[in-house]
């Protein structure tokens, strides 16, 4: 039988897990040369600065336990374990929510410390600062290296945050029918609105004279089924992250901030590749990402390749300052030569990140926009029945 690429072969098109960032699996051999240069899949990658946290919604009676997930399990050789309460403790939401309220004024306070790194170009418009929260499951890597004791203490070094990142991993595939719930539930109890759905297609692609920096190609489809080029964007880097172990929830919380910059003034030769993997591409639900390419046509002037493709159908709604994003993604990244498709719920806080690079902000009211947040959150979309997919 003759040898079929791993994202042509057939999928049953079920969601799984979203993809495990690299930092928690061995590197694998590529299967071909022209990705051998390609060094790291990790989709969004650390500032220098990163402030990364974990907390719990409660300090008393703390546990690493299993969780179960087949996907995970596979991917790192090992079961993923999360942070629970021991048999017996009795959790009281009134004290959780208290913690979670002072959790919040520290995460504003890391939020303005981490914006200095970035505020001039935030102001300038050469960067684009978004904090988002997102819902989910916070999993450590299930080897002996990983004690309650490493993952409570606060890194103090890079190397030790470096740690910290390899074993953390934040999971946040949920099922579909969680999204048809939660989606109800926002528009009739929650007073959000409908705003539209989109469908658009990534593709990341690396220049070998510059491999450590990957553009991410938006494009639309065009009326005959070909790919239109809508932006140019760098990889987004993180800023800051904060996980949040809601204790009493079946689900837990992470709060980000992500810094988008937008590619200007392209070389014509930077834009002529660009333009020739775009056009090149076929669209295929059948594959992995939902694109293919002929053979032959999966780099450019044997310069510009790809390293990750993605097909994403989301619906947007919107309330106040707070925009939800109800995701379907289907990836497939060609450092691992593994896809996947996922059901991803994620919260935008518009207008924070302008409160953030005032030059006299108000601490006070950063804190109350994101315990608005916090607090929708917590009270509708993390104790639904129909889960996180294992």
């Amino acid at each position: 039988m003759s040898y079929v690429p791993p994202h042509k072969r057939p999928s049953n098109r079920n969601p799984t897990p979203t993809p495990v960032p690299s930092s928690l699996n061995p590197k694998p051999s590529f299967a071909s040369p022209r990705h051998r240069h390609h060094q790291s899949s990790r989709l969004i990658p650390f500032s220098p600065h990163l402030i990364s946290r974990w907390y719990a919604t409660s300090t008393e009676s703390l546990a690493l336990v299993p969780y179960d997930s087949e996907v995970i399990e596979k991917k790192n050789g090992s079961k993923p374990l999360t942070v629970n309460v021991t048999d017996g403790a009795v959790l009281v939401e009134e004290e959780e929510r208290g913690v979670l309220k002072g959790i919040v004024e520290k995460v504003a306070r890391d939020l303005i410390e981490a914006v200095q790194h970035t505020k001039e170009e935030a102001r300038s418009g050469d960067v684009k600062l978004q904090v988002m929260a997102r819902v989910g499951k916070v999993l450590f890597r299930g080897d002996p290296s990983v004690c309650l004791d490493s993952i409570i203490k606060a890194p103090t070094s890079e190397g030790e945050l470096n740690k910290l990142q390899a074993r953390k991993t934040f999971y946040t595939t949920v099922s579909e029918e969680y999204m048809r719930e939660v989606g109800e539930l926002l528009v009739d109890k929650c007073g959000f609105k409908f705003v539209r759905e989109k469908d658009r297609y990534y593709i990341r692609v690396i220049d070998k004279r510059q491999p450590d920096l990957i553009m991410s190609c938006k494009c639309m489809t065009l009326h005959d089924s070909g790919l239109e080029l809508y932006k140019v964007e760098h990889k987004p880097l993180r800023h800051m992250v904060t996980d949040v172990s809601c204790l009493s929830k079946n689900f837990d919380l992470r709060i980000m901030l992500n810094a988008k910059r937008a590619v200007k003034n392209l070389d014509a030769d930077v834009v002529e590749g660009i333009n020739q993997l775009i056009s090149a591409a076929v669209i295929d639900p059948e594959v992995k990402g939902g694109l293919r390419w002929p053979l032959g046509k999966e780099s450019a002037a044997d310069r510009f390749v790809m390293v990750h493709v993605m097909h994403t159908e989301h619906k947007i709604l919107n309330r106040d300052k707070i925009r939800v994003k109800m995701r379907q993604a289907d990836r497939f990244d060609y450092h691992s030569s593994t896809g996947e498709d996922a059901n991803e719920i994620s919260l935008k806080l518009c207008g924070l990140p302008e409160q953030l690079t005032e030059d006299h902000l108000c601490e006070g009211s950063i804190v109350d926009m994101i315990q608005e947040v916090v607090a929708l959150i917590w009270d509708n979309l993390l104790s639904h029945s129909t889960g996180i997919l294992c």
